[in-house]
């Protein structure tokens, strides 16, 4: 049965990308046909055929599907801001029936969709809904990316609260470290005594990033055992 996987993070500039080329790369390994989608996306370069977006374009190439990118990445900004206040600067309205057409359009073509989100769980995309919208549209899987550094604890647990609160089955949660001299293993603890969804993946601390290290690392933690993972 198909699956989707939507990840979110506890800010921005945490690792979502990092882990959402992972686990594409993960489920391919697995013989999957997987879609990767990035619904929105801010900092977009201009190319011929409109702005796009880095990590849009490596969530694409990875997933190795041949479709154009704006099923990809249906709305892409320029100015490196929030989604909303982006699109209202040139005069747009992001609309979330567009962005699950183009879901749908991905899903029929894969047996996992994994769906990258922009900031955190709450960031607007227009006047009345939010990431979590997007997420609860396509009735899919949370995977909450935490970055490890000094207020990740308050952040990781704020965040589980409310993605559960709002509906969303949170699957499980990856440990992504952001500061080479910030000892984590105290706030993975803590963190792990205090959340029900599992720990599925503690990353290692890149410079760079390293897609098949990454998905090493999700194969060596038992990903696939989970018990939030089995065939619905």
């Amino acid at each position: 049965m198909k699956q989707s996987w939507f990840i979110t993070g506890t800010d921005t500039e945490i690792g979502k990308t990092w882990c959402t080329l992972a686990l594409i790369q993960y489920f391919k390994n697995q013989g999957l046909r997987v879609a990767g989608m990035k619904p929105i996306a801010a900092g977009c370069r201009k190319r011929i055929i409109g702005f796009m977006n880095r990590d849009a374009e490596q969530i694409l190439e990875l997933s190795g599907l041949d479709v154009p990118y704006n099923l990809v990445n249906p709305y892409a900004f320029s100015p490196a801001i929030a989604p909303h206040i982006a699109a209202k600067q040139i005069g747009q309205t992001i609309d979330l029936t567009n962005i699950i057409n183009k879901y749908n359009q991905l899903a029929a073509q894969a047996d996992i969709v994994v769906v990258e989100g922009a900031g955190g769980w709450r960031v607007p995309i227009n006047a009345t809904e939010s990431m979590k919208d997007i997420a609860l549209a396509m009735k899919a899987q949370v995977i909450l990316v935490v970055g490890l550094r000094l207020g990740c604890i308050n952040h990781a647990l704020l965040t589980a609260e409310t993605i559960i609160a709002d509906g969303c089955q949170l699957a499980g949660w990856i440990a992504n470290p952001l500061e080479p001299k910030f000892d984590g293993k105290a706030s993975i603890e803590t963190i792990s005594e205090r959340l029900e969804a599992p720990l599925l993946a503690t990353m290692p601390c890149l410079a760079f990033q390293e897609t098949s290290l990454l998905t090493e690392r999700l194969s060596e933690s038992g990903f696939s055992d989970r018990q939030n993972f089995q065939d619905n």
